[in-house]
């Protein structure tokens, strides 16, 4: 398996559960264009509801690592975007993250932002991963 290293720096302010830094040992990447909470048929999962969309973008999410023959564990950077400028709501969409099969993803280098809109009407989570792939 590639290396991939997580460093927190004690000089630096603690975190709440993602790696200030993340070093990679390897030649390949898999940059995966923004998850959306989209099905199969192109149509909106979860309208109004930010969980059911998160839920659906972690599965495509999985589904596009698995493509590259790469999970959650291999995830070396992530921009989780969520609609709305309120904490309480961007760490709800936090902590739904954590507690799923994407969580490995978010300990390493991971930005998250509210944002005032997303590409599709209606849209309000989008994740960007960057993976290091084996070979």
């Amino acid at each position: 398996m590639t290396g991939i290293t997580r460093i927190s720096p004690a000089e630096l302010h603690p975190t709440g559960g993602y790696a200030h830094i993340t070093v990679v040992e390897a030649g390949r990447t898999a940059h995966l264009a923004g998850q959306c909470p989209m099905d199969r048929t192109d149509t909106l999962v979860g309208e109004g509801d930010l969980f059911a969309q998160i839920d659906q973008v972690v599965a495509n999410s999985l589904t596009a690592l698995a493509a590259v023959g790469a999970g959650p564990e291999q995830v070396v950077r992530s921009v989780i975007y969520v609609v709305g400028d309120r904490a309480d709501v961007l760490a709800a969409a936090w902590h739904h993250l954590q507690a799923g099969p994407l969580a490995p993803a978010f300990s390493t280098a991971s930005t998250l932002l509210g944002v005032a809109a997303l590409g599709y009407t209606g849209q309000l989570v989008e994740i960007d991963l960057t993976a290091a792939l084996d070979g």
